[in-house]
């Protein structure tokens, strides 16, 4: 691990712990709506880095929510679930922590999402690189505001063939004014919210929103769907009408890391450091 990251050495010694796979055909992990697996071949590649945008900066919560609904389509199918690593900038975690409560809602599971917190975008893309190398994770969360310089074709190259060679899948979050540019990414997705619509008895309907596919390397793109997210199915499928709206991740934050180290208090979120 490159010194520039603050990652506590526990959590070090754990990415250290898994060999490569290998390189392999990626394999696919289906969206469960049939009209746009058809477009990826079959479903999303894992092993294989996805770029994720919002489409206004008020979409950022809803963008969150679907990197995190990604994550779970994408380890949910791998047996006993891998770790799910997500990493931010110490000022995006100072500024608004991820909130537990709602991503747990999404199908999160507490025990098996580890959150990084780097002091910057260098160290956050190094340590990114030493975590896709980590066989043991089933995806990494890179989480980045704005446009860092260091986030060029190379960079992102550097990513892919990380992921290529243990089959761990990256996911590029790009908030607070992210634009896009030139990148080895299979795909490019821009979020944007919708309101869902109510159960019985007005309860909160499930999450949903509008995606576009931007970009597919080697497939078709420019298209867009309405979808909402089945959080017990791990699946997306058509969104139901539009009623009352549902809160996506964005909002409270997790325990500081010193409360989350204090055995109890940490309600299951382990942080790194």
């Amino acid at each position: 691990m490159h010194e520039t990251s603050r990652l506590h050495p526990a959590f070090k010694r754990a990415l250290a712990g898994g060999p490569p796979r290998g390189v392999a055909a990626p394999a696919l992990r289906p969206f469960g709506m049939e009209t746009i697996d058809r477009v990826l071949g079959g479903g999303l590649a894992a092993g294989r880095l996805h770029e994720v945008f919002p489409r206004e900066g008020h979409d950022e919560g809803s963008t969150a929510g679907f990197a995190a609904m990604l994550a779970c389509l994408l380890t949910q199918a791998q047996g006993a679930a891998p770790t799910i690593l997500w990493l931010r900038e110490d000022a995006a975690q100072r500024g608004a922590g991820l909130h537990g409560p709602g991503l747990a809602d999404l199908g999160l599971d507490p025990a098996h999402l580890l959150l990084g917190v780097l002091p910057d975008a260098r160290a956050l893309l190094r340590t990114s690189v030493d975590a896709l190398r980590c066989a043991a994770l089933g995806v990494v969360v890179l989480e980045l505001g704005g446009n860092p310089p260091l986030l060029d074709l190379t960079a992102t190259r550097r990513l892919t063939l990380a992921a290529e060679a243990s089959g761990v899948t990256p996911l590029l979050l790009r908030l607070r004014g992210g634009r896009a540019m030139p990148s080895a990414a299979q795909t490019r997705w821009q979020v944007a919210s919708l309101p869902s619509s109510p159960l019985e008895a007005d309860a909160p309907g499930h999450p949903a929103l509008h995606i576009s596919l931007l970009r597919q390397r080697g497939g078709a793109a420019g298209l867009d769907w309405t979808v909402e997210w089945n959080h017990e199915a791990a699946c997306f499928r058509p969104a139901a009408l539009p009623g009352s709206r549902f809160p996506l991740p964005g909002s409270g934050s997790v325990p500081d890391a010193g409360s989350a180290r204090d055995a109890g208090n940490d309600g299951g979120w382990r942080i790194a450091v």
